[in-house]
């Protein structure tokens, strides 16, 4: 794959052999942010652990204390009061059968995050199809089932992301924007590994975190060494 200038630029600063400390690590992927617009930051983590497996799941989620830069549109499927608090709360959309004919039949997606009461989840379980693949099924353990509609909603709003394994065991999570600074970035990125970290299964074996790399939207990767995680 051909890359463009400005990629091959920051991939010099890059030393390919060398696992970063995270610091280090956050301010060269700074440095090699070089697109005209501010660049999200993301940590790709692989674990070892066989997500084929239900008792090797590694699933949750956190606050980020600075967020992640992006605007989170929130679509919230509830009725009667928990309706009124999720719209007093200040989600983006709240509904329940009008809301599933929406996305069935206009394949309507200006949402982010799905936020659902649990007496709801009859009408949202039809939806699985639709919302599984693209990682938006509300799910008890992310926090996003649940009757205390308004903390969900806060939470969102204010950086909380959640992060779960793909089919190849890596977890991908936003850290934050290019412009945060080293000092927000290195806090969220802390505190999404010490999530992860505490996550493990008590089924997994051997090394738990195989390998960290993060990058800014248009740059390369860059190792971090696994070592400076308490496990």
């Amino acid at each position: 794959m051909k890359r463009g200038k400005k990629y091959q630029e920051s991939a010099k600063l890059v030393d390919r052999l060398k696992q970063y400390a995270p610091r280090e690590a956050i301010e060269l992927v700074q440095k090699t942010s070089k697109a005209k617009f501010d660049e999200t930051v993301e940590a790709h983590i692989r674990l070892g652990v066989d997500s084929r497996h239900a008792n090797q799941q590694v699933r949750g989620a956190v606050v980020l204390p600075h967020g992640t830069g992006k605007v989170i549109r929130v679509l919230v499927f509830a009725k009667g009061d928990k309706a009124t608090e999720a719209e007093k709360a200040g989600a983006d959309y709240v509904g329940a059968e009008d809301m599933m004919a929406k996305i069935q039949n206009e394949n309507w997606f200006d949402f982010d995050v799905v936020v659902a009461t649990p007496d709801m989840m009859g009408i949202v379980g039809r939806l699985g199809r639709i919302l599984g693949p693209k990682g938006l099924m509300p799910n008890p353990k992310a926090g996003t089932v649940t009757q205390d509609i308004a903390r969900a909603i806060e939470d969102i709003k204010a950086g909380k992301i959640e992060y779960r394994l793909d089919k190849s065991n890596i977890i991908h999570c936003p850290i934050g924007r290019a412009s945060f600074g080293t000092e927000k970035l290195l806090d969220n990125f802390r505190t999404l590994m010490d999530a992860i970290v505490k996550a493990k299964p008590a089924a997994a074996k051997g090394q738990y975190l195989r390998s960290i790399v993060i990058a800014s939207t248009m740059g390369p990767g860059i190792k971090l060494n696994t070592q400076r995680f308490t496990e």
